[in-house]
């Protein structure tokens, strides 16, 4: 229906299906502020407009909505597809949401490579090799990786390093690899420690020692005594790290617990990972929502918009029944091509589990509840020491980094009273006429932020700091000018004299000499917070736009030079610097160089720029 006719509550309910669909709330300005599935549409969307609601979210929702939009689906299943992709597209303020999105990281075994390797990986898993995970957090996979390089000396290095090797490397040196690269070990005994590194992912532990065994045996029959050494000592740093194993069960058991806290306004759903039968740890989640206190919706919310998105294990252990377990395990069963539980009732391991994720949650929420006391604390003194006449609500910072006007990157990060809020920050890549010129490339990303905030895209903050002294200042107060927003609160946060944490000096628009506030003061550590974190985010984008200059070479953006190309002439002249010194004469040695394409090659690296 369009958008600009007026909506009419009692025709569109009369001619409302009776199917399973998909139902959005609308306001005043066309926005998406509420998703939900129904079973019967007619039903289900009159109830909202038919009684009055004694829930206060759906009371203050009510007042806002001015339209509805439905779909229709054909079996309940589908509208709950699309109301986890309409909810996750939208974020509408009165559903349920996921404040963390993050993908969780994996360790990926290469095992289509004739020498695989272990590493890190995020993201889409399409390689062809094998993921093992998810994991809790980075430092989890980093410590598995370095405890299985020392035990089962498999390989690190990316498969360029390891190709254009010519002698062993340090990991070789210092015993953290057995140098395939180099064929120190053949690729059959190379093939058994691999497969050991993935017996001991799949928690086989019996199945390695086993393996470690049988190979110290069969070396010491052989007299070769210096690699049943090494096998003696494998099986010895592996008794070790079973050891320090915290909590271990039998069996190869793979299941997510879901621990649940809640003091009605914060909600902490605790994730906690087990696989293969040992826990490697948990992570928190807080879902953001407006008003809703009903733990038994917010788990069924949660479950379905944490599983849609991301791989299943096969249990999923909850505190109570919820209205969809059936209608979502049947859903991740299909998607997943095996069969996935989802469970309220459970005893033994499983409820010992259970009770362990309650306590984290409990303890997440209390962190949560003491870490939002503290930015209330920090909001409410920024205040007071700006001389505002209402606490702020939402802060930006901006901040610039460059090396020698090389690759200019700006950011501008967001704080609201319940912390960062990463989804908000931007990056802006400067122009090359704002390269070299901090003031420029100020302006230029003020410029491009505060000309969408002025046409209403993203939220006005109450304030805003300037990484910088009066210089930055001023270039923010022109830009603000120009857009007819000078009359919002600007802050230069600049480091003083001494440069050491604390002694910031706080310029204001028309105030000729620079604030200072104490060192403990609530409001300087908070202004300290933002304004680091601005950097950070500036010099990160900055590090990558520069290794990314780095990587490409110039070679690449040479027409008709491919690959493998590419490749035999760094072979042939020992890298990029040979290439530039080489004369087309030389080039045209090269296989596969013709003389047209070694004058390209010799023009594209000799322009002057």
């Amino acid at each position: 229906m369009s958008n600009d006719a007026p909506f009419e509550i009692k025709p569109f309910l009369r001619t409302l299906t009776h199917r399973p669909g998909v139902y959005r709330m609308l306001d005043a300005k066309h926005k998406i502020i509420y998703v939900g599935k129904a079973r019967d549409l007619k039903k289900r969307v009159s109830s909202y407009f038919n009684r009055t609601h004694d829930a206060p979210k759906t009371a203050a929702m009510m007042e806002l909505v001015l339209r509805v939009e439905v779909t229709v689906a054909n079996t309940e299943a589908e509208a709950l597809i699309l109301e986890y992709s309409l909810i996750k597209q939208h974020k509408p303020r009165f559903n349920i949401l996921l404040r963390d999105d993050k993908s969780y990281p994996y360790i990926y075994a290469s095992t289509e490579h004739d020498y695989p390797r272990l590493r890190f990986h995020r993201g889409a898993r399409k390689g062809k090799g094998r993921y093992f995970g998810p994991y809790p957090s980075t430092s989890a996979v980093r410590q598995t990786l370095n405890e299985l390089e020392k035990l089962f000396l498999i390989r690190n290095c990316s498969d360029s390093f390891f190709q254009n090797r010519t002698r062993p490397c340090l990991q070789y040196q210092i015993k953290r690899c057995t140098a395939p690269c180099v064929n120190l070990i053949s690729k059959d005994q190379y093939a058994t420690d691999i497969d050991a590194a993935i017996l001991f992912l799949d928690g086989k532990n019996k199945s390695v020692v086993n393996t470690f065994v049988r190979r110290m045996e069969k070396a010491a029959d052989v007299q070769d005594y210096e690699h049943a050494a090494r096998f003696r000592d494998q099986i010895s740093k592996f008794k070790e790290i079973e050891a320090r194993q915290l909590v271990k069960r039998s069996g190869k058991l793979d299941l997510d617990i879901l621990g649940f806290r809640s003091n009605s306004a914060i909600h902490c759903v605790t994730v906690m990972f087990i696989r293969n039968g040992t826990v490697i740890g948990s992570r928190d989640h807080f879902p953001r929502l407006q008003g809703e206190t009903d733990k038994q919706k917010i788990i069924n919310a949660f479950v379905a918009q944490y599983y849609l998105g991301r791989d299943a294990p096969t249990e999923i252990v909850i505190e109570l029944e919820i209205p969809d377990g059936e209608l979502l395990q049947q859903e991740l069963t299909a998607r997943m091509g095996r069969k996935v539980q989802i469970r309220s009732r459970v005893r033994g391991d499983r409820l010992r589990w259970l009770q362990m994720a309650r306590t984290n949650a409990e303890q997440g929420l209390n962190l949560k509840v003491a870490s939002n006391a503290t930015i209330k604390r920090q909001f409410l003194a920024l205040g007071e020491a700006l001389q505002l006449e209402d606490p702020p609500q939402r802060l930006e910072c901006f901040d610039v980094s460059h090396t020698s006007g090389e690759m200019t990157v700006a950011s501008c990060v967001v704080f609201n009273t319940a912390g960062a809020l990463k989804s908000d920050y931007r990056r802006f890549n400067l122009s090359p006429d704002s390269l070299g010129d901090d003031y420029a490339a100020m302006s230029e990303a003020l410029q491009r932020r505060y000309a969408r905030i002025k046409k209403g895209e993203v939220p006005i903050p109450d304030i805003l700091f300037v990484d910088g002294g009066k210089g930055q200042l001023a270039e923010a107060m022109k830009v603000l000018a120009d857009l007819g927003l000078d009359w919002l609160t600007v802050v230069g946060v600049a480091k003083g004299r001494s440069r050491r944490p604390g002694a910031e000096q706080l310029f204001r628009p028309g105030e000729s000499r620079a604030m200072t506030l104490p060192p403990d003061s609530p409001a300087l550590l908070l202004i300290q917070q933002i304004r680091d974190e601005a950097h950070r985010f500036a010099i990160t984008g900055h590090r990558q736009r520069r290794a990314k200059a780095r990587r490409t070479s110039t070679l690449e953006e040479i027409p008709g030079l491919g690959p493998k190309k590419r490749r035999e002439l760094l072979r042939q002249f020992g890298g990029l610097q040979g290439v530039v010194a080489a004369g087309v004469d030389d080039l045209v040695h090269v296989h596969g160089i013709s003389r047209k394409l070694a004058e390209n090659i010799y023009n594209a690296l000799h322009l002057e720029s």
